[in-house]
């Protein structure tokens, strides 16, 4: 029988923005290889131990799973099985999150943010994560097809039914943002995050302004793919593979060539080690360097790999000289 670590609740946590929403720095996101073509055994040991290491919050979306069309929702149905068994005692203390927007069925409510999709979505995901509520329920993109006013009045009855206690966006840019924010002010909505692709090389979330938008909207930002699906690590100080497959909201990395990325990413190692870090550890930090960002979700299915993020939190402080030099190099 599972135990959690009774000094699991060391570390700081931060707020979504003006809410009461309090989340771990860094949370652990089950994107990739969190599936029921996983194994369960090994994929709960990274779980509980990252609840044992104070990540309480777990991040998931009806679309993740295997990667087919079957697959579908399996990382929700992983998680379920370990919140009904191992973490149920635990339930008060998690803050589970799903998400809504992406291809989940056939047929055109099985895409998208429509009133129909969310409130059926909502339902689907609760009976796989074998929950009555998650904590976050987001609407997993902008669905140009469906009104915003929609999409949002959809998420504050999902708030008002019970069945999520706060809500959020993703992938939203600054005129989406702006629009459902006055909407979600309106209603009364706990609106508190909206989640971007963000990371040390891709500054679009920073200099676009949406930071500035979420901050006086009283919301907070979350970070997936601080990582850049694992260019900033040693993995590829020495070259990047050309089998390398980057995210959508990253392929201006390679603007310039594989080369210069990977000086770039030797010139913000060098930065690291300085800084007795590792080139994943400054680029986490880097992130949370700004109180705009509530938590940063990491992807791993490895305890050490998770240790070694972790170890960021241990210096989360810039001087002028460090910023101005990164800056340098990302700008």
């Amino acid at each position: 029988m599972y135990k959690a670590s009774d000094n699991r609740y060391q570390g700081n946590v931060r707020h979504a923005g003006q809410t009461g929403l309090m989340l771990p720095p860094i949370s652990l996101g089950l994107w990739h290889h969190f599936s029921c073509a996983d194994p369960l055994s090994e994929r709960k040991q990274v779980i509980l131990h990252a609840f044992d290491k104070g990540v309480f919050h777990f991040d998931v979306a009806n679309h993740y799973g295997d990667g087919t069309k079957d697959g579908l929702g399996s990382s929700e149905t992983l998680l379920g099985q370990i919140l009904s068994t191992d973490l149920k005692p635990y339930r008060d203390e998690l803050v589970i999150s799903t998400k809504a927007g992406y291809e989940i069925h056939d047929g055109p409510y099985g895409i998208g943010t429509s009133r129909k999709s969310l409130l059926q979505d909502i339902d689907s995901s609760l009976k796989r994560l074998q929950l009555d509520y998650v904590d976050i329920f987001y609407a997993h993109r902008y669905d140009d097809k469906t009104p915003i006013e929609e999409t949002v009045r959809a998420l504050d009855d999902i708030v008002k039914s019970g069945k999520a206690l706060y809500v959020g966006v993703s992938n939203f840019e600054i005129t989406q943002m702006k629009q459902a924010i006055k909407l979600f002010k309106q209603l009364g909505t706990p609106f508190v995050l909206d989640q971007m692709s963000m990371n040390l090389l891709n500054d679009h979330v920073e200099d676009s302004g949406l930071l500035d938008v979420l901050k006086d909207g009283g919301a907070g930002a979350i970070a997936y793919g601080p990582l850049a699906e694992g260019l900033l690590s040693d993995r590829y100080l020495n070259g990047i593979p050309e089998s390398f497959k980057i995210h959508p909201t990253n392929e201006d990395l390679f603007a310039d060539g594989k080369d210069a990325l990977v000086k770039k990413l030797n010139d913000l190692n060098e930065i690291a080690k300085n800084r007795n870090q590792t080139l994943s550890q400054l680029a986490l930090a880097w992130l949370l360097r700004d109180p705009v960002v509530a938590s940063v979700i990491i992807g791993t299915t490895n305890v050490d790999h998770l240790e070694d993020n972790l170890k960021a939190l241990d210096n989360l402080d810039f001087s002028a000289d460090e910023v101005a030099a990164i800056q340098k190099l990302i700008k």
